[in-house]
């Protein structure tokens, strides 16, 4: 979660969460809450909806306490508050009460952004919790929760892990964590493909990726793993064709900045960067013999061989060969 430098207080008054990214927005109130209960054990939550902020209720909410009690008031949804509620809570940010931190989630965007501007303008501390659209920000995600929780991992094995989980940020934490307290040591890209390769979409791609590299032994250990664990063919010679023409289109395409290959050749930028690490060694002849043997290996799980494991075997040799032509 990004915050604004200059406000790391999770007990200042008043906590803006920005952005679509539940995860993020969770650990935004967790973060309020856990400091507020170390101040004070007794602090009192109220964790409430926009539909249930109703006019009036932020003042009965906010008002002194015989006991002096330390109070939390969490409001999701604040962009969709009504326009009386709205008034009430820019009414309170101008004085807000002592001991009580209001906590505001905000999707973004236009709708209630004069919510956002009042409290930005009173100094709110402002969490930012975007949604994690680009693999590139999932990729940094799971590296900060590695250090988060106190361990390294190799580059190698967090891009594998957001290779295998996909987009949930949820399930991303949750594999870190279950990687962090099963796993002694550095974990690295074994580790996390004993636990995650199991995935259809990430093993498959896993073949792929070591094939293209020139790493027989280790494509043809992910290929029998992949089938072993019910993978179909299909996906395979289909991960195996994505990786060599990938190669071939970069490999033709002019240089640049990834952003402006990106656009040129229909890849997110974060690919860009792998394949620029995985065609070294391809020549053109590479590309045109590696195509072939995709070719043939489609053919052959599509009903033109007797054997499509035997066919995907030696799709991959044959590809992690070509992959090595120019180091003879």
């Amino acid at each position: 979660m990004a915050r604004n430098s200059a406000q790391d207080n999770p007990l200042a008054p008043v906590t803006i969460a920005v952005g679509q990214e539940d995860l993020l927005l969770d650990r935004a109130v967790q973060e309020v809450v856990a400091a507020a209960r170390a101040s004070d054990a007794d602090t009192d939550v109220r964790d409430l909806t926009s539909d249930q902020l109703q006019p009036g209720t932020l003042a009965e909410l906010t008002s002194p306490s015989l006991f002096a009690e330390r109070k939390v008031v969490v409001v999701r949804n604040a962009q969709d508050l009504s326009a009386d509620t709205i008034k009430d809570v820019k009414a309170y940010l101008g004085a807000p009460a002592e001991e009580i931190t209001l906590v505001l989630l905000h999707a973004g965007g236009a709708r209630g952004k004069g919510l956002l501007d009042a409290a930005r303008k009173v100094g709110a501390r402002e969490i930012a919790c975007p949604k994690m659209t680009k693999a590139a920000d999932r990729l940094s995600f799971v590296r900060a929760e590695f250090r988060a929780l106190g361990r390294s991992a190799t580059p190698e094995a967090c891009q594998a892990l957001v290779d295998s989980i996909g987009s949930d940020l949820r399930e991303l934490a949750s594999a870190t964590t279950q990687l962090v307290a099963d796993v002694e040591g550095t974990i690295d890209e074994a580790v996390v493909g004993r636990y995650y390769t199991g995935r259809a979409e990430a093993s498959s791609f896993t073949v792929a990726d070591r094939a293209v590299e020139g790493r027989a032994a280790e494509a043809l250990e992910a290929l029998r793993w992949s089938l072993s664990t019910g993978v179909a063919p299909v996906l395979i010679t289909s991960a195996l064709a994505q990786g060599v023409r990938a190669i071939g289109k970069l490999s033709s395409a002019r240089g640049g900045r990834p952003a402006d290959l990106a656009r040129e050749l229909g890849m997110p930028p974060w690919k860009i960067d792998r394949v620029r690490q995985q065609m070294r060694g391809w020549t053109p002849d590479g590309v045109a013999v590696a195509l072939r043997a995709v070719a043939e290996a489609d053919a052959g799980v599509k009903g033109g061989g007797d054997d499509p494991e035997y066919a995907l075997e030696k799709a991959v040799v044959a590809i992690a060969r070509a992959a090595r032509m120019r180091r003879g």
